[in-house]
């Protein structure tokens, strides 16, 4: 009768034949398989259009891949980020500012705010097919000359537009600091890409109108 060591043995090697059986036949037979040691290559890159374009034929396939990637029903010629609006919030209780980014950039209104309000600035925009990664806002303010920039983050593709709020804001103050402003805006990525680029103005009063 084999001693319990001797069973460990066996097992081990019954288990080493079973590994090696598996092997073979996942890699193919010695005459099919390179004489170098078989590498993992990774697959390709495909970007989530191409991933949506897979299995078209296969309609429960295609809403089940949609829905887990949150891939709009299909692609068109939009550009991958819209932005669609800007708005004005205010801390006190005053109604909103906004202005419509998706018609004639050169038409937008000129806002009058009372000096040293305080407000927020929240942006709508929709990223239409590829995940977009490390969106920005930043404007630069005449007269005063300053560059402002407002991390706005990383988002994928979906129906609904995202929504971005900036902190608090305070408007120029003071009987010198009255008066029109012009406003240059942009919305761009870590890429660089600019999505869109758009000038607008704000007229600095001592009171509300």
């Amino acid at each position: 009768m084999l001693g319990v060591d001797a069973c460990e043995v066996g097992g081990q090697v019954l288990e080493l034949l079973w590994i090696a059986m598996c092997y073979r036949g996942l890699v193919g037979d010695e005459d099919d398989a390179p004489a170098e040691t078989v590498a993992f290559k990774a697959p390709a890159h495909k970007t989530l259009e191409e991933i949506q374009r897979l299995d078209q034929d296969d309609e429960s396939l295609v809403r089940y891949k949609n829905t887990l990637l949150g891939l709009p029903s299909s692609f068109s010629d939009t550009p991958n980020v819209q932005v669609t609006s800007m708005t004005l919030l205010f801390d006190e209780a005053l109604p909103p500012l906004t202005m419509d980014l998706t018609g004639d950039l050169s038409k937008l209104p000129v806002f009058a705010l009372k000096e040293g309000v305080q407000y927020r600035i929240k942006i709508l925009f929709k990223v239409n097919h590829e995940i977009v990664s490390g969106l920005k806002y930043f404007h630069v303010t005449s007269r005063k000359g300053v560059k402002d920039a407002y991390m706005v983050g990383s988002y994928g593709p979906r129906a609904e537009e995202h929504e971005f709020i900036s902190r608090v804001e305070e408007a120029p103050k003071g009987m010198i600091a009255r008066g029109h402003y012009t406003i240059k805006s942009r919305f761009i990525d870590d890429d660089k890409n600019v999505h869109l680029a758009w000038e607008w103005g704000i007229d600095i009063k001592k009171d509300w109108e």
